[in-house]
């Protein structure tokens, strides 16, 4: 601050520091970092019930010890770091209760949790529960997703060998706020670090949640998380053809649909499917779902001094011209399809959306409409025959 000595006008030069840029693909993985012989007494020493953030694989054992635990965790940790991912949080949940009590013990707790967008529970497989389990933990997950409203929950199949046991699974899920991926998936070192007998086979929600972070760091949300090699990965559960794959996803079908990994001669061990689990067509696209989810968070982050703000033209107009600046990057970065902005979006806050009911309530109400792009799922590609000879088209 300069000091004033004589009457007039003054120059400073003021650089506002720029807002922190929101993150995205950073999962948070629920599971179990010691075993049930633990007493109740040296939990809090474990860290359970702890979110724990990590950067880098190593701070694993770091944090919660190398020593063999019944436990998916470790290697879903490692496949999300293998694959691309930066930034996760691991939440160790207490050994000594129920899969579904402990589940819901870390829910609650990662509802403070604002700097996530996955959410994985590789343990949820632990012990080999039944269907009926399995499809009440992975509801409680989604419900807890839907309700937080910021967050997308990364689900794994049952370790099944026939299309009839992932079918079952499928045909009882419903939510836009989370995607299922089948078969499990074959790793390098699994028996080394768990006592299960899967033989080497975990879920795949780890290894998937790293490919979503590297898309979106990569590209953005409106990537879909699909067609990239998985890395650390030498064999899949059970070889899914395509015309097995259709009987899984038929299209027109109201059932929702299954993300599956499948092995490419020559191309490696692939995701193949970027779909939710939503009944409705137009949220049957993660990108979709991913991208309504971060602009959710973008304007709860960066609106939220707005409160307590007199609700008048003047805040309509400000909110309008933030809103409508984010979502124009969206545009320029491909996230929205359309020639033009004003093709790809439009943001009405103004004395239509905010009648004196509204006002009067303490209420600011903003209409946002946006085209998210989709998928390219069909290439076709046309020969035409000819007097001169073939020509693709």
């Amino acid at each position: 601050m300069q000091t004033l000595i004589t009457p007039g006008v003054y120059r400073e030069d003021i650089f506002p520091q720029e807002r922190p840029e929101l993150l995205t693909g950073i999962p948070v993985f629920l599971g179990f970092t010691v075993n049930q012989t633990t007493k109740e007494e040296e939990l809090e020493k474990f860290k359970i019930n702890q979110p724990q953030e990590l950067t880098l694989f190593t701070q694993f054992s770091q944090l919660f010890g190398s020593s063999k635990v019944d436990s998916y965790l470790y290697n879903a940790v490692l496949g999300f770091f293998e694959n691309g991912g930066q930034i996760c949080y691991v939440l160790p949940l207490n050994p000594n209760l129920g899969l579904e009590s402990a589940l819901a013990q870390g829910l609650e707790v990662i509802e403070s949790l604002e700097t996530i967008d996955l959410v994985c529970f590789p343990d949820l497989m632990r012990g080999k529960p039944d269907l009926e389990q399995v499809i009440k933990m992975q509801k409680a997950i989604l419900n807890h997703c839907q309700n937080m409203g910021d967050r997308f929950a990364i689900l794994d199949s049952l370790n099944a060998s026939t299309l009839e046991e992932i079918q079952q699974q499928q045909q009882q899920l419903n939510s836009d706020y989370g995607a299922l991926y089948c078969p499990w998936i074959k790793v390098v070192n699994a028996t080394l670090v768990q006592t299960t007998s899967d033989f080497g086979y975990i879920p795949p929600c780890g290894h998937v949640a790293g490919l979503y972070a590297h898309q979106d760091r990569t590209s953005g949300v409106h990537q879909a998380p699909a067609n990239k090699v998985l890395e650390g990965v030498l064999n899949i559960g059970m070889n899914i053809s395509q015309s097995e794959q259709a009987t899984l996803n038929p299209k027109k079908s109201s059932l929702p649909y299954v993300n599956c990994i499948r092995a490419f001669p020559g191309r490696g061990i692939r995701i193949w499917g970027a779909y939710t689990l939503s009944y409705q067509p137009k949220l049957r696209y993660i990108t979709v779902k991913r991208l309504i989810i971060t602009i959710g968070r973008w304007v709860e982050r960066n609106l939220t001094d707005v409160s307590f703000e007199p609700n008048n033209i003047k805040l309509w107009i400000r909110i309008e011209r933030e809103v409508s600046a984010y979502l124009q990057s969206l545009f320029f970065q491909g996230a929205l399809k359309g020639s033009t902005p004003e093709e790809a979006f439009y943001v009405k806050c103004d004395d239509e959306t905010n009648p004196t009911s509204v006002q009067d309530e303490g209420k600011v109400v903003t209409e946002i409409g946006v085209a998210p792009t989709v998928p390219s799922e069909f290439i076709v590609v046309r020969l035409i025959h000819g007097a001169t000879g073939v020509t693709t088209v």
